[in-house]
Parts: C-alpha cells; sequence; structure tokens
C-alpha cells in the first residue's frame, strides 16, 4: 500500500515541486489548492505521469479550499480520508503574499488579518486535526507494523528576516517558526516527526514581480550559493524526509536557501 500524503498549496510552485518529488517516490497524494483549476488538474496529471517514469502506480486527487477557514481544512482531511483512508505525511505549504506591499507604518489591519488567518492559524489547525488523525492510526497499528508518519511545514527565511514592505508576511512566517517545535514536543510519543523547511530566494510566481530586484542582489553575493532556489530543491528536503532519512531528528529547522542564513565577514 502506497503512503498518503496531503499537500497544502500543492498545484503550484514551491508545492508543485514538492509534489512531483513525492510522486517520484510513489506516495499518493492529496493536492489542496486555492483558485487556479487548471493548474491543479496539470499538477494532477504530471505527477501521475512522473510516478509511472519511475515504475510506480499512484492516484493523485485535488480538492478545492480554503485553510484559512475551518470548513476548508475539514475538508481537506475529509478528502484524503475519503479517497485513501490514511495519512502518513501533511505538507503544509499553502500561503499567501501581500495583495500590495505597504510601508509598515501603512499596513492595514484587513491585510494583517488575511495573511495570519492563511499563513499561520490554517497551517496551525490543520496540524493538529491531522496529528489526532494520525495519532488514531498509530493506536491501532500494531508495534511492528508501526509507521513513522511525519508533518512538514514550509516556512521562509523571513520568519526571522525583517522585510518592512511586507511586515504582515514576516510575522506569519515567524509564528511559523514555533509550530514545529511545539507540535515536535507534543508528538514524539506517538512516533511522529516534526520538521521545519525554510526556503530562501525561490523562482516561483510569488516572487517573478521582483525578479529583478532579486537576480542583482544574489549578483551581489546575498547568498554563497550564487543562484535562484527551484522548487525542485525544496521538493528534494521533502523527500528525504518522506524516505525516513532523518529518523533521529524532530523538531528540526532544514535551510534550503542557498546559505542565506550564514553569518559572514
Amino acid at each position: 500500500m502506497n503512503a498518503a500524503a496531503l499537500v497544502t498549496g500543492g498545484t503550484r510552485g514551491i508545492g508543485r515541486g514538492i509534489a512531483l518529488a513525492l510522486a517520484r517516490l510513489g506516495h499518493d497524494l492529496m493536492l489542496g489548492y486555492a483558485s487556479d483549476q487548471q493548474a491543479a488538474a496539470q499538477t494532477r496529471e504530471d505527477c501521475v505521469a512522473a510516478a509511472r517514469e519511475c515504475g510506480l502506480a499512484i492516484r493523485v486527487e485535488v480538492c478545492r479550499a480554503d485553510i484559512g477557514e475551518g470548513e476548508g481544512r475539514q475538508a481537506l482531511l475529509a478528502a484524503t480520508r475519503e479517497a485513501f483512508g490514511r495519512l502518513d505525511l501533511l505538507v503544509n505549504n499553502a500561503g499567501v503574499a501581500p495583495r500590495q506591499r505597504a510601508d509598515l507604518l501603512e499596513l492595514s489591519e484587513e491585510s494583517f488579518d488575511r495573511l495570519l488567518r492563511i499563513n499561520l492559524k490554517g497551517p496551525f489547525f490543520l496540524t493538529q486535526q491531522a496529528a489526532r488523525w494520525m495519532i488514531a492510526q498509530a493506536d491501532a497499528e500494531t508495534p511492528a507494523a508501526r509507521v513513522q508518519r511525519k508533518i512538514v511545514t514550509i516556512s521562509s527565511i523571513s520568519a526571522y528576516t525583517a522585510s518592512t514592505t511586507r511586515g504582515e508576511y514576516c510575522i506569519s512566517k515567524a509564528g511559523l517558526a514555533m509550530l514545529t517545535p511545539l507540535f515536535a514536543e507534543r508528538l514524539a510519543p506517538h512516533g511522529i516527526r516534526v520538521y521545519e523547511i525554510r526556503p530562501g530566494v525561490i523562482a516561483t510566481d510569488m516572487t517573478a514581480p521582483v525578479r529583478e530586484k532579486y537576480d542583482a542582489l544574489i549578483e551581489g553575493g546575498l547568498t554563497p550559493i550564487a543562484r535562484w532556489g527551484t522548487p525542485e530543491d525544496v521538493g528534494r528536503a521533502v523527500a528525504a524526509i518522506a524516505q525516513d532519512l532523518l529518523p533521529f531528528s524532530t523538531g528540526e529547522v532544514i535551510n534550503v536557501d542557498g546559505g542565506f542564513h550564514l553569518r559572514r565577514l
């Protein structure tokens, strides 16, 4: 039986890179998305094809849901349960940027509330609900048959890097940085490992409007590895976790940022 993974925001950008990486490992996939039905259908098709190229047969389903709302989170888990009857890996990837960058002194409550609802509240309570299900699965298994389940949250270097024209985004990601140690401590006795992956400057549609800015920064030495990151880079990090390559680690932050986090003189 294939392992089953739920990836929020799983049909575009970083989420798509993660979905393709898991497809190549043979995971059945539930891919959450917010609005782009065409992208969802294309990613579903591409994941099935990627698995087939590896000699694997998987099921891929998509579910339109707003993770910032309780109904949306329940819909994602219900669809996963109906499709696969199990959940082995949750990847909290869905997130949004401000609709308009604004100086910190002009930041609106509407934008602040929107980003914290989707980027922070959504992953927290989805993780809570998924963890309950994972614990129930573990309790129903014999020790010999018990699976090591995982929860991975995709955050950002914005968890600790101040950007005064998108303060609400930084605050939402800083909150996510505490989600992982909290759940890692709580869920370790149940055999559930929890990780944070912290991407840096990744080439997606979210960063496309500021491409020239980051091109110049990278050329000027922003990161020791002098290139843009890709969704595939993040997907490989998730794949390492999915393959149980870090069995004695939990609460770990994995930087996928070209070395941005290094302090240099």
